[in-house]
């Protein structure tokens, strides 16, 4: 079954002029509406708000730190956020964050080569400590819930 409606989701940022330049500039998610205390984009079709949390300048650890579970390999963590892309488009963001010097999370590869489910898949954290996945199939239609 393919996934058509868009989804919303909201994440606590350090500062909304930082997740304006790395989201809006870097990334290139047009703007929505917007405050002095968060924004929406558009992360490719999708309603994506950041909401102002000054609580994560102080340093404390708890406020950004990510839980990482075990998968093919390795840590990811969670929670995390990001969109199935077309593989075309997923190659020339990963080509884009390495020719940027975004540090990984997790560099882009291959998971579950071979098996049901293959999928390209890459994690890093935007600048308030959000990780993200973006992750693409050669055959999304039948692969994106595959067993």
């Amino acid at each position: 079954m393919a996934v058509t409606d868009p989804f919303h989701l909201a994440i606590q940022v350090r500062d909304i002029d930082e997740a304006r330049r790395f989201y809006g500039e870097f990334l290139g998610c047009p703007e929505g509406r917007s405050s002095q205390a968060w924004v929406d984009f558009d992360l490719y079709g999708h309603q994506f708000v950041c909401h102002l949390n000054p609580a994560l300048n102080t340093g404390d650890a708890a406020a950004s730190a990510a839980h990482k579970n075990p998968v093919d390999g390795h840590g990811v963590p969670v929670p995390h956020f990001g969109v199935v892309l077309e593989m075309e488009a997923w190659q020339a963001l990963a080509d884009k964050l390495k020719a940027h010097g975004i540090a990984f999370e997790i560099e882009p590869y291959i998971r579950f080569k071979g098996e049901p489910g293959e999928q390209a898949t890459m994690f890093f954290k935007d600048p308030s400590g959000n990780a993200l996945e973006f992750k693409a199939f050669k055959d999304r239609e039948n692969q994106l819930f595959r067993k």
